[in-house]
């Protein structure tokens, strides 16, 4: 068959096992489009803007490996660039698309719509190669083959973002057919001689150790190396704890798994025991302000091996170039046991007790939403625990294995959880997904709940109403943290329209809560939304904490010149 441009990118994308595509249409990306559509492979998934966009084809990704999000120039690019930016702190390839001015206007002295009102045409891209592992620009049909083919690859190797650029003339002119898609999917092996010195001086620091522990991070995934962990685990007998947002990237059902490590705001026993530990083997992790709680809970010094995705640091030495997966079955057949972390965790850790049910016409309060919350998660749920004290309240959910648990403690971008949690509904139907989110982060992404009602997706949101910012209340707290209130239960009768079947319920009491529970489970023709009304003031313990240390290390004031 004869291949356009944009043709030959569809087909690359199904190649990779895509089977959707978000975008929002502009004149610059209409051709490019109708190309997409002709590949039936692939279904094409409209959202409200472009920054949902982005966000969908992010949620995606989670699901599928990978995601698209195709847009219009400048006025729709800028927008989907912050959920790119997302996707690159994240560790997802998704793969951003822009239809761009017509070559013939980039030698003239036109001045074009969408654009700063220049005759440069270049910005977006320069942007755009900030935000991406490979960002290109098609004026040529001739060339673009290989562009697509570099920036979808490398998108895949780094398990960043790629940015294609499409001149809106360019997208269905004819190009050479696509080659076997191995040539582009290929991963560059581990130098061997650096993977077998990497294990050899790993297994010498663990020889030395005899209490270590293993701390997963949230770049084990974009390894590929969750199985590889748990090999290891099973190897060294010691315990594993997880960093927040990594939670659900090590089974919780793991006779080792002691919980999640976050300083003073960690599971019961776990800061004790790594802070006891006299090794601390760092597998994928990022420690930044929020997952160190204000650098209060970093582990550093010569007691600590830092794994990431493709290089080993420890004390005198670093090894790159190698694959931490394969890293991780080598130094698995190599260790011996060191159970000494689990028998101490058995002594100091404290259970807590499941909170009693509340009655039933008693004041709806966060704790009681949280044990009515823990019954819908099994091994076939994926919780998307939004920014906030949805992320703490998300904590403490057990998760049986097989279920999964997204979150975006990196980026942090308020409203993610919405749109992420349409897109990964899309690439994820036979899971439950249930999303955990407040209402001023509801506020800046409510749109997408529209295309959930469209595409009939039975995902149950529980919406926090505390009539405002808690987060940042719990930070520093001023008036510009209170928000306009809205009748979020309400808001699913005008998405519904004349044709949608999602349910919009009011939850005051346990009561409440339990009723609007069983619709939402009986409901599978749309989404469910749960208005959970709680006092401004009923945050976790946790949030308080931590928010709390993070203004101390925000208010740090400047180093002497």
């Amino acid at each position: 068959m004869t291949y356009t441009v944009g043709g030959y990118l569809a087909e690359r994308l199904a190649q990779i096992g895509l089977k959707h595509h978000f975008v929002v249409p502009g004149d610059y990306n209409l051709v490019l489009l109708d190309q997409l559509l002709a590949n039936r492979n692939m279904q094409q998934i409209g959202c409200c803007n472009e920054l949902n966009c982005g966000f969908a084809a992010e949620g995606y990704a989670r699901a599928n490996g990978a995601g698209v999000a195709v847009v219009t120039y400048s006025v729709g690019a800028l927008s989907a660039f912050n959920a790119m930016g997302g996707a690159y702190a994240e560790n997802l390839p998704v793969i951003v698309v822009s239809g761009a001015p017509n070559t013939n206007d980039r030698a003239s002295e036109h001045l074009l719509h969408h654009t700063l009102g220049t005759h440069d045409f270049t910005y977006q891209l320069e942007i755009a190669k900030k935000l991406a592992c490979a960002a290109v620009s098609i004026t040529s049909p001739d060339h673009a083959p290989d562009q697509i083919d570099y920036a979808i690859g490398t998108a895949l190797r780094e398990r960043k973002p790629a940015y294609i650029e499409i001149a809106s003339n360019i997208a269905a002119a004819p190009c050479a057919s696509p080659g076997p898609i191995s040539a582009v999917v290929r991963e560059d092996p581990s130098d061997p001689e650096t993977l077998r010195a990497a294990i050899a001086a790993a297994t010498k620091f663990l020889r030395g150790k005899q209490k270590p522990v293993l701390l997963i991070g949230s770049k084990l995934r974009a390894a590929g190396a969750e199985r590889a962990a748990v090999e290891l685990a099973d190897a060294l007998g010691c315990s594993v704890a997880v960093m927040a947002a990594a939670k659900s990237f090590f089974p919780e059902e793991h006779p080792q798994f002691v919980g999640t490590y976050w300083g003073e705001v960690s599971s019961p026993g776990v800061r004790e025991i790594v802070d006891w530990s006299d090794g601390v083997v760092c597998l994928g992790t990022i420690f930044n302000d929020y997952s160190t709680v204000g650098w209060t809970a970093m582990p550093s010094g010569p007691n600590v091996l830092l794994a990431d995705k493709n290089s080993v640091q420890l004390a005198g030495s670093h090894f790159n170039r190698i694959h931490l997966r394969d890293f991780l079955v080598g130094l698995a057949a190599k260790v011996e046991k060191r159970d000494a972390t689990m028998v101490e965790f058995a002594r100091i850790r404290q259970e807590r007790m499941p909170e009693a049910p509340a009655e039933l016409t008693a004041k709806l309060t966060r704790a009681e939403m949280v044990r009515q919350i823990r019954p819908l998660v099994t091994a076939e749920t994926t919780v998307f625990a939004e920014t906030g004290d949805s992320w703490f309240n998300g904590m403490q959910l057990k998760l049986p294995s097989g279920a999964r648990f997204e979150s975006e403690m990196q980026w942090g971008h308020i409203g993610w959880s919405v749109p992420a949690s349409f897109g990964y509904a899309m690439g994820a139907a036979d899971r439950r997904i249930v999303v955990m989110v407040g209402d001023g982060s509801f506020q800046l992404t409510a749109q997408e709940v529209a295309q959930m009602i469209r595409h009939k997706l039975p995902v149950i949101i529980f919406l926090v109403n505390n009539h405002g910012y808690t987060i940042e209340v719990e930070i520093h707290d001023g008036p510009y943290n209170n928000i306009k209130n809205w009748d979020y239960a309400g808001l699913i009768d005008a998405f519904n329209a004349e044709d949608g079947a999602g349910r919009g319920l009011l939850a005051t009491n346990g009561g409440e809560l339990a009723d609007a529970i069983k619709i939402a489970l009986a409901n599978r023709d749309g989404p469910t939304l749960i208005e959970c009304v709680i006092d401004r003031d009923d945050a976790t313990g946790d949030l308080i904490s931590w928010g709390r240390t993070v203004a101390t290390a925000n208010a740090r004031p400047p180093r002497p010149q």
